[in-house]
Parts: C-alpha cells; sequence; structure tokens
C-alpha cells in the first residue's frame, strides 16, 4: 500500500491529467508561448504611423453612422449612469477575460479531454488570425476618441478618475491600437460555444449560450469596442472553429475532434 502523497497524486492524475503530467506542462507550454508571442505583436500593430490607428477608427465610425448603428455612445452614456453596472462591466472587463477563458479551458482538459485539443486548435487559429488584423487594421478603441462621447471608463476604474493608465501592471491588458476584432467577444464566442456542447445541465447551456452577449455588453459600455469589432470578432471565433474542423480535425480525428457530451 502506498504512502498518503503517492495516493494524493494517484487521484490527482486520475481525475484532471487525465494524460499525465508531461501533457499538461506541453499544453502549459504551448499557450505561454503562444500569448508571449501575441501580447508581442500587439504591441507593435501601431507601427511607425500613430495616425492610422485613429484614421481606421474613423472609417468604423463612419460605417456605422451610415448603416444607423452608431449607438456606442449612448449605450455607454446608459451604462454610466449607473455606477453599479459600469463598474461592474469594467471588473468583468479587466478580470472575467483572463480568469473565465483559463477556468473553462482548465475544465474541458481535466473533464471533457477528448474535445481539449479541437477548442486548444480554435484558440491558437484565433489568435493568429487577429494578429493578421491587428497589421493590416490597427485601430484606436473608442475609449481613446472622446470627441465622439465617449469615455474612458476602464482607466476611471482603475485609478479613481485620476486620469489614463501611463505605468503599472494594469497597462499590460489595456487594448491601445488592436480593437479589431474583438477577442473579448472572439474567446467569449468560443468559451460559450463549446460550453453549451459540453454541459447537459439544461441551465448551464442557457448560461454559457448567453455568455457572449454579456461580454458584447460589456466591450461596448468600457468603450473599448465598436460594434463593428465585435462583429468581427464573432465571426473570427466562427472562422477558427471551421478550420479547425475542416483541416485539423480531419487530419488528426482521432485526436483533434470535437466530442459533444452524451449525458
Amino acid at each position: 500500500m502506498g504512502s498518503r502523497p503517492a495516493r494524493v497524486l494517484a487521484f490527482i492524475e486520475a481525475r484532471l491529467l487525465p494524460r499525465g503530467w508531461m501533457d499538461l506542462l506541453r499544453q502549459i507550454l504551448l499557450f505561454v508561448g503562444a500569448l508571449l508571442l501575441y501580447d508581442l505583436v500587439r504591441g507593435i500593430v501601431a507601427g511607425d504611423n500613430p495616425y492610422k490607428p485613429f484614421g481606421d477608427a474613423m472609417r468604423i465610425i463612419d460605417l456605422e453612422r451610415t448603416l444607423h448603428v452608431f449607438i456606442e455612445p449612448s449605450v455607454q452614456a446608459w451604462a454610466l449612469n449607473k455606477h453599479w453596472l459600469i463598474d461592474g462591466a469594467d471588473w468583468i472587463y479587466l478580470n472575467g477575460h483572463f480568469f473565465v477563458t483559463f477556468a473553462v479551458l482548465a475544465f474541458i482538459y481535466a473533464r471533457r479531454n477528448q474535445s481539449f485539443y479541437f477548442v486548444r486548435n480554435m484558440f491558437m487559429i484565433a489568435m493568429a488570425l487577429a494578429l493578421i488584423g491587428y497589421w493590416l487594421y490597427p485601430t484606436a478603441p473608442p475609449r481613446l476618441m472622446p470627441e465622439w462621447g465617449f469615455t474612458d471608463a476602464i482607466s476611471q476604474f482603475v485609478t479613481g478618475g485620476t486620469g489614463f493608465i501611463d505605468d503599472g501592471p494594469t497597462k499590460a491588458f489595456m487594448n491601445f491600437y488592436a480593437a479589431v476584432p474583438s477577442m473579448h467577444v472572439c474567446f467569449a464566442v468560443m468559451i460559450g460555444g463549446s460550453m453549451c456542447r459540453l454541459v447537459s445541465w439544461r441551465p448551464g447551456k442557457i448560461a454559457w449560450a448567453l455568455y457572449p452577449l454579456v461580454v458584447t455588453f460589456v466591450v461596448v459600455a468600457t468603450a473599448n469596442h465598436y460594434l463593428t469589432d465585435v462583429f468581427l470578432g464573432a465571426l473570427t471565433a466562427g472562422v477558427s472553429a471551421l478550420l479547425a474542423q475542416r483541416l485539423l480535425a480531419r487530419a488528426r480525428p482521432d485526436a483533434w475532434a470535437f466530442v459533444r457530451a452524451t449525458a
């Protein structure tokens, strides 16, 4: 009969590590490497022309005004009048994107492992597509366009209204000129769609189906994205899922296919 620590490790492996410690380490290193590259490229998307992001933002505003869907200032104004609501949206924007995504990926890895590798591939494709968008179309988010009635709600939430965030670790989480597409929405669609198919509890399915709508409200109310960004973020999620299915899952159906919940 083994020692207690050995039994604990065996229990952890059986319940949380369906493919062992080495596979877990490989997935962590893959995600860390991808995120570091992603953040590095995001940091240089503005290039040598600081005026281009604002010009691109104006093109989006002009397009939305032409289509009569430029409602973002009104949505934010409504949310700002309800302090509890805008504070909640600010908190979700700063924290939910990372923690919800991490928690769901951990859950899928541990409890729905057969589907994890499809979801992983989908995320990798989405981040690659987003970097192409950031490079081709660096765009200033609404919060940097106060002349159109936008308020930098995140900055006020973090600094207590003392001004824009110039220093400190929070700056790393701010989206300067990487507004198109909205990866908050892209991740929410991929997470929500995956969990809808992986949970069998009906209230859970409904909650995950609504999750992308909550994130959409958050990114608009905090003036971090235009509706165009939201649409392109959802489109990026759809294209990534399609490519993960049609290309990668077909290439290795035994390892990279998505497996729905059966009960």
